[in-house]
């Protein structure tokens, strides 16, 4: 009998145009197939961490190193250390994560009081590791000095988060792009920012940022391979690297993980991709989410995809790549949320 798959997971930006209306969109359209919901990453944000450069362009530690890259930018380029300024002496400030986050649950408890929202469903608040946000901003003698004040200011906004919305209604998600390319060996990102090797300082940082998270909010890792212009920086051959980098962060994160969210290319129907599954080792209570929703072959693809997976994965819900903002319209959006619904169903007794 075929797998059919009982969870939906968003990873983040969702593409609709107010947290409200993802809240309204999603919780009636998906249901107690959810078991947690971001508010879509609405404005700005839509664009991840693009949001962040100008709030590190205005960072009065710092200054331009030079002309911006693209002639066509007056603001932005790389930064260096402004004049006369002490690597211990660089702080930044609000960084905005936990103002949006104060503000979209609201929009998620009225959702949940309407019944737009099942009442076991979570507020999901996604983050980049800082590590996505410093690279490529700055001159490398400054990335060290940004890396470890802009990790100090995300774990600020990580305890307001957990300071504000009640730890039983909250779930943080880890968005571990770059790493995932450094992970899998590609040298375009290679610029660690840490002594010693890479890998190995992977798992420290994200040790680090995760042990932030109180161990009674929901912590999970949307692993990525980028999705500028709705495409990845390259496609995996395999999900060799994908099942290494999560069975070294179930190794090494000393608290409940709730959920690992994994990408599959559009392709990808053959068991030489999926086969590395068979060595996945994730703790009992942790979910598994596989990114096998694709909006150019809707249903039929995603039947596919599920069908292998299920050979060398005996349980797991289904997701997007990425998130569902960049580069997409709102009826592409619709469409597959669409797609979400067709290819699984709703859990009992949730």
């Amino acid at each position: 009998m075929p797998y059919v798959p009982e969870h939906v997971h968003l990873v983040g930006s969702v593409g609709l145009p107010s947290g409200a209306e993802v809240f309204r969109t999603c919780g009636r359209t998906l249901g107690r197939r959810l078991r947690r919901i971001p508010d879509g990453e609405p404005g700005g944000r839509r664009l991840w961490i693009s949001w962040q450069i100008p709030l590190l362009r205005a960072n009065p530690f710092f200054q331009l190193a030079g002309p911006p890259r693209d002639p066509g930018q007056q603001i932005f380029g790389p930064l260096r250390l402004a004049d006369g300024v002490r690597p211990e002496d660089v702080r930044f400030d609000e960084l905005g994560y936990a103002l949006e986050a104060r503000a979209s649950y609201q929009d998620f408890l009225e959702a949940r009081a309407r019944g737009d929202l099942p009442q076991h469903v979570r507020f999901q608040v996604s983050l980049p590791t800082p590590y996505a946000v410093v690279w490529g901003q700055f001159v490398t003698e400054a990335l060290p000095v940004a890396f470890q004040a802009y990790t100090k200011a995300m774990l600020r906004e990580v305890s307001q988060i957990c300071d504000r919305i009640p730890h039983a209604d909250l779930a943080i998600q880890w968005d571990v792009c770059f790493e995932m390319a450094i992970w899998d060996g590609s040298a375009g990102f290679f610029r660690w920012l840490l002594a010693g090797e890479p890998r190995t300082e992977i798992v420290k940082h994200l040790e680090r940022i995760s042990q932030a998270v109180p161990r009674a909010v929901e912590l999970g890792y949307h692993l990525c391979y980028g999705d500028l212009d709705a495409k990845h920086f390259f496609n995996p051959k395999d999900a060799r690297a994908i099942v290494e980098l999560s069975n070294a962060i179930a190794a090494h994160v000393e608290r409940p993980i709730a959920y690992i969210h994994v990408p599959v290319p559009i392709d990808r129907t053959d068991d030489a991709f999926f086969q590395p599954f068979d060595e996945l080792r994730l703790a009992a209570g942790t979910e598994l989410y596989l990114g096998v929703v694709h909006a150019r072959d809707g249903i039929e693809g995603l039947n596919k995809r599920i069908a292998a997976a299920s050979r060398h994965v005996r349980s797991f819900g289904i997701a997007t790549e990425c998130g569902m903002a960049r580069a997409r319209t709102p009826d592409v959006v619709q469409n597959l949320l669409a797609i979400h619904a067709a290819g699984s169903r709703e859990p009992s007794g949730e």
